[in-house]
């Protein structure tokens, strides 16, 4: 799950819900129960109501976590991480932190230009 499926999760559990599922599983293939408990790990990441919305949405079965690596650069920089900071959290160089903030807001202009 990437790309639009990525931002489709992000609309279902928020972006805070996300950025947690993504340090905790990014890459990674989890499966969905029928039913969510407080125990259960997904759960524990990202607390027991985006984990059952999850399962109300998504249904029992596999999903593919995202890295969410723009979202959890959001986070990051608001937090006031500096981009070595992000770039080591993110497993990416300083020069594809620049890169994926340029992007974003290159992609953001744009959108601004078509419905402003």
């Amino acid at each position: 799950m990437t790309g639009r499926a990525g931002s489709e999760l992000e609309a279902l559990i928020g972006e805070v819900a996300l950025v947690r599922l993504a340090e905790a599983f990014g890459g990674t293939r989890l499966y969905i129960p029928e039913k969510m408990s407080a125990a259960h790990e997904i759960a524990k990441a990202i607390g027991l109501e985006a984990a059952q919305a999850m399962v109300r949405q998504l249904g029992a079965g596999q999903l593919k976590v995202p890295l969410a690596r723009e979202q959890r650069a959001r986070q990051y920089r608001a937090a006031g991480w500096s981009n070595a900071r992000i770039a080591r959290a993110l497993m990416i160089t300083e020069s594809g932190v620049e890169k994926l903030f340029r992007r974003v807001a290159e992609r953001d202009d744009r959108q601004g230009r078509l419905f402003g």
